[in-house]
């Protein structure tokens, strides 16, 4: 892989508090790279090291093979947006996007033809002579990218950029993101807590806790392979069941005991042996659920349950079921007209069903993530 951006060994310490613990990783040139994680993981620490706002205690950041971390933030050809966009608010549109270049003493002119290439990009042309205070929240965002990039940097950190919008302007940004990464084809490094944003932008993630990369990978990757039950539970819901192999029957498939369940078939990716304990993550959309006993399908796991809970979410509908002392949840996508299918309600008895393949085995299990047998991650 080629290597544009690394950090290599990086260390931030805050007194006894290891921000960022020894962290390494590469980013590929013109990569959308995220840095996903909850509060206090080290993300944002790892995005100041690269700005140059703060200096790690050990290791070294190279960009483009040039060892960058001793050099001031002004000689780093990188550049940050941040939450609140930073907007000069006595400069109209257009000012503030030439504001970079006017500092830079470029010449005038050329000055003019970018910030016209800049505005044609994040498509504000008719907003160009308006105040900040003039323009919506999404739109701000756009100028704070548009004069970042007129700056020209090898890569544009994105700290947290999308957290003060509301939840329409926030999705309508991720496509304007998209859209612009695509045309400028720069490194794009961004930080957030948020893995919806991060799976739907990213060409990589580094998800992080306590100051370690725990996965890196394609958001596929980390989805559908996690490698602990943190980031099963952190990057969307999950259910958690503990076994005991009791059957490999030589094949790829082994036969589990969980506790409260029937017994369970699962792929044997991890290469288990009988008597192995194991920890599984099962995926609420990978149950089909049904007042119907499921056909006999080989490798299907198939499980009676009550209904507790139902929320109808208009294109999905989400259940919380109960099969014995085990509370699973499962999602049911409307791909047909759901007028015509009689309903599944509350305490109604239903069958639930899943492909071995979707039990996915956990390298290990760390002590914060949620509890097992069918607790939900979130």
């Amino acid at each position: 892989m080629e290597s544009f951006l690394e950090f290599r060994d990086v260390t931030k310490s805050y007194g006894r508090i290891h921000a960022v613990d020894q962290v390494s990783l590469t980013v590929k040139r013109g990569e959308f790279f995220s840095l996903l994680g909850p509060s206090g993981c080290g993300k944002t620490t790892l995005l100041r090291m690269l700005a140059g706002f703060e200096q790690p205690d050990q290791g070294r950041i190279f960009l483009d093979g040039e060892d960058i971390t001793d050099l001031p933030p002004n000689r780093r050809k990188v550049n940050t947006i941040f939450q609140n966009y930073a907007l000069f608010p006595h400069m109209t549109v257009r000012e503030n996007i030439a504001f970079g270049p006017r500092v830079a003493k470029r010449p005038s002119g050329e000055i003019h033809e970018e910030v016209e290439r800049m505005l044609a990009l994040i498509m504000l042309e008719e907003h160009a002579e308006k105040y900040p205070h003039q323009v919506s929240g999404g739109q701000k965002q756009r100028v704070a990218i548009a004069r970042a990039l007129i700056n020209k940097p090898r890569v544009l950190l994105l700290d947290e950029p999308l957290a003060a919008l509301d939840l329409k302007l926030r999705q309508h940004m991720l496509v304007e993101l998209e859209r612009i990464h695509d045309q400028v084809g720069i490194t794009f490094l961004y930080v957030t807590h948020d893995q919806g944003e991060a799976m739907s932008l990213s060409d990589r993630i580094a998800v992080m806790k306590q100051g370690h990369v725990e996965q890196l990978g394609r958001p596929a990757e980390i989805y559908e392979a996690p490698v602990s039950s943190f980031v099963a539970s952190f990057i969307g819901d999950t259910n958690f069941f503990d076994g005991e192999v009791l059957d490999t029957a030589g094949t790829d498939y082994l036969r589990l005991r969980v506790e409260g369940l029937p017994e369970v078939w699962c792929y044997n990716d991890k290469k288990k042996n009988i008597g192995d304990l194991v920890h599984l993550s099962v995926r609420p959309e990978k149950f089909r659920i049904s007042k119907d006993v499921p056909s006999d399908e080989p490798n299907l796991n198939s499980v009676q349950a009550r209904v507790e809970d139902i929320i109808y979410l208009g294109s999905l509908t989400r259940f919380r079921v109960r099969a014995g002392d085990v509370l699973i949840a499962v999602t049911q996508q409307h791909s047909r007209f759901l007028l015509d299918q009689e309903p599944i309600q509350w305490e109604d008895d239903v069958w639930i069903s899943w492909h071995a393949d979707d039990s996915y085995m956990l390298d290990r299990v760390t002590p914060e993530s949620p509890g097992t047998n069918g607790d939900v991650g979130s």
